[in-house]
């Protein structure tokens, strides 16, 4: 009995950790967050599975926490999808780890690990390694850019030959 309650308990608190490496960014202001992201590449999973066009919005929440608004278009039949989630801080809102749910009581972390000073790209990680984004302000971002996402991501354990690059446009 005292497994199965503490095994329920993980569950609804989630997967708030991060992967061996991760550090998430200090001095993280959530105002200059907010606003529309396009993603440019992420790791496979079947939340995002063929979609294309994909953004984040990002809005505060009247309870402090952040909405989150995931959209994108479907590759195959050019539907349009549409997720909404709310996210809160770890560990206070100066840092880059908040919690995520877009399914009831169970939350995920979303950790801001690189992001540069003027809030135009972030790299993300999820509690695992797994899980694995790079976000701009602009549908369309710089080889460099690129290089240096994936370089860390290596660095870090992620396993970059499998990234998505995203198509933003019809």
């Amino acid at each position: 009995m005292r497994y199965l309650l503490v095994s329920l308990l993980a569950l609804l608190t989630g997967c708030t950790g991060m992967p061996k490496g991760v550090t998430p960014v200090e001095n993280f202001d959530a105002q200059r967050y907010l606003g529309t992201w396009y993603e440019i590449a992420r790791l496979d999973h079947s939340f995002e599975r063929n979609l294309e066009q994909v953004t984040a919005e990002y809005k505060m929440r009247e309870d402090g926490g952040i909405q989150v608004i995931n959209r994108g278009v479907e590759a195959s039949s050019g539907k349009h999808k549409e997720a909404k989630g709310k996210a809160y801080f770890v560990n206070g809102a100066d840092k880059g780890h908040l919690k995520v749910s877009f399914f009831g009581p169970f939350y995920s972390s979303y950790v801001v690990y690189e992001l540069d000073d003027d809030y135009q790209y972030a790299f993300i990680s999820g509690y695992n390694s797994k899980y694995l984004w790079l976000l701009s302000r602009t549908p369309q971002v710089s080889d460099e850019l690129k290089e240096r996402f994936i370089n860390k991501a290596q660095e870090l354990g992620f396993a970059t030959e499998s990234l998505i690059w995203v198509k933003q446009s019809n």
